[in-house]
């Protein structure tokens, strides 16, 4: 990951004086350097800003320097609005409006004019949103004190939000081979998507990803294996299909890095000179924070990869998913997810397995190994980027992961039981009629709330399924929303 950082812009005005503006400047150096130590990024305090010059100014280099990945307001005093239009109307990065202020009080025996001219947030914040609204700038507003815990919380989400905006528009993707045939979903439309989210997706021949592992030495082998016995129980005999996984894995990772890729995918019915599906090697890739898609679903490795990024430490719990059955006991109402072999290990409760069996699908010449496992209970969302041919459609569902109320000793894959919100059969619902695809991430780590701060980014639609969603209400949101993106 790059050293992102925000940057920290206050405003104010040359009206107060010299000396409320040293008082001003002072302040914003303090609350840059203690909000730091709380926030996942470092919060640089950049300008005290007080004409249209100096606004722009630090707008536009923010624009450039890559490692910004946002910029956070605060008015402390009364900035006039009128001279934060040129920065505002060309900033690029995402934007943080902080309506806060120094004191958490009001002082009883020291309040007089003094203390209200100096410390004007309250207004000033109101005439800095103002202008925000009325150039209807995407933006993140975030009211409370700036030494409480839940503001800490809410800023540092929206930062990881943001920090996800930098990965998609850096985002390569490697595609070895085409979708999996017939398949309607993960299609869509790349040059678009790079327009929107700046992803450059691109073909890879399987030819020449055998020919990347034909030139992996013994030793590389033997040396990842080793990291395999240190991370996983090792439970079969069959040393080699895992170094078989190993060569792969190799090789994929030379390729991606080689030509700057943050997620790829392939699909089972494109093996061209290979023995195995990719499996244990997808999934080790997914736990060093690259995204995959199964099937050629490329939209689905680019989020994943987006998600991990905006997890936590920068490389989440957050992996590759797809709903396979459902429990469908009243009152033990589950949906079970896997994949044929891809499922990322940092979804796991306890330490994986690698095991070997037969894939009765695709064009395996042998058996692959792969990580089994079960996933972790707690709280998540599901998430579906779909094309609905003019827009994209960002798709979030809240979900209860449980453990698994079945031991299933002969399923050979990872898996993941969780309840959709609203209920299983009601969010099923919900979510084919927003169209969600069969694929998604399921992340732990990442909200609903920071995915719709990466949307409004991002300028996408954005649809959540909630513990209160029903189809009668979702149907006449999605009929509205059509109408209005529709004249975008």
């Amino acid at each position: 990951m790059r050293k992102y950082e925000f940057w920290f812009v206050v405003g104010s005005q040359f009206l107060y004086g010299p000396e409320t503006l040293a008082i001003v400047d002072a302040r914003a150096k303090e609350m840059a350097a203690e909000l730091t130590k709380v926030l996942p990024y470092p919060l640089v305090y950049k300008v005290t800003a007080k004409t249209n010059r100096e606004i722009t100014d630090v707008v536009k280099e923010a624009n450039y320097r890559d490692e910004c990945a946002g910029i956070i307001t605060w008015c402390h005093t009364f900035s006039p609005s009128k001279m934060w239009i040129d920065g505002l109307r060309d900033l690029q990065k995402p934007w943080l409006h902080f309506a806060t202020q120094y004191n958490k009080e009001i002082p009883n025996d020291e309040i007089d004019m003094d203390f209200m001219n100096l410390n004007q947030a309250a207004h000033g914040d109101r005439e800095h949103g103002f202008i925000g609204a009325r150039l209807r700038k995407p933006r993140k507003i975030v009211a409370g004190y700036w030494q409480d815990a839940k503001v800490h919380k809410r800023i540092g989400d929206w930062m990881k939000a943001a920090v996800g905006v930098a990965v998609s528009k850096d985002m390569k993707v490697m595609r070895f081979g085409d979708n999996m045939r017939e398949v309607a979903v993960t299609e869509g439309d790349k040059v678009e998507t790079q327009i929107k989210l700046g992803w450059q997706v691109n073909t890879w021949a399987v030819g020449d990803l055998v020919k990347e592992m034909n030139k992996v030495t013994e030793a590389e082998i033997d040396a990842l294996v080793a990291e395999y016995e240190k991370s996983y129980d090792i439970a079969t005999d069959n040393t080699a299909a895992i170094r078989y996984q190993a060569k792969e894995e190799i090789a994929m990772k030379k390729m991606l890095d080689r030509e700057g890729c943050r997620a790829f995918s392939n699909t089972f019915q494109d093996l061209y000179g290979m023995e195995q599906l990719p499996g244990l090697a997808s999934q080790h890739l997914m736990a060093q924070g690259y995204g995959y898609g199964g099937e050629g679903d490329w939209k689905v490795s680019a989020m994943t990869a987006i998600l991990k990024a905006m997890g936590e430490g920068g490389n989440g719990a957050s992996g590759f998913m797809e709903d396979y059955t459902y429990h469908l006991v009243e009152g033990q109402e589950y949906s079970l997810g896997a994949h044929m072999l891809e499922v990322c290990p940092s979804l796991a409760a306890g330490k994986p397995r690698i095991e070997t069996h037969h894939l009765g699908i695709g064009m395996n010449e042998k058996d692959p190994a792969r990580l089994v496992f079960e996933g972790k209970a707690g709280k998540g969302i599901v998430v579906s980027l779909i094309d609905m041919g003019g827009r994209l459609r960002l798709i979030v569902q809240d979900i209860e992961a449980v453990k698994p109320i079945l031991p299933m000793p002969n399923l050979p894959v990872a898996r993941v039981m969780w309840r959709a919100m609203p209920d299983l059969t009601t969010g099923v619902e919900c979510w084919i009629t927003a169209g969600g695809a069969h694929h998604t991430v399921l992340s732990y780590d990442v909200s609903a709330e920071m995915m719709r701060d990466w949307a409004r980014m991002m300028d996408i639609e954005f649809v959540h399924i909630t513990k209160d969603t029903t189809p009668e209400k979702l149907e006449e949101e999605l009929l509205v929303k059509d109408l209005i993106w529709k004249l975008k």
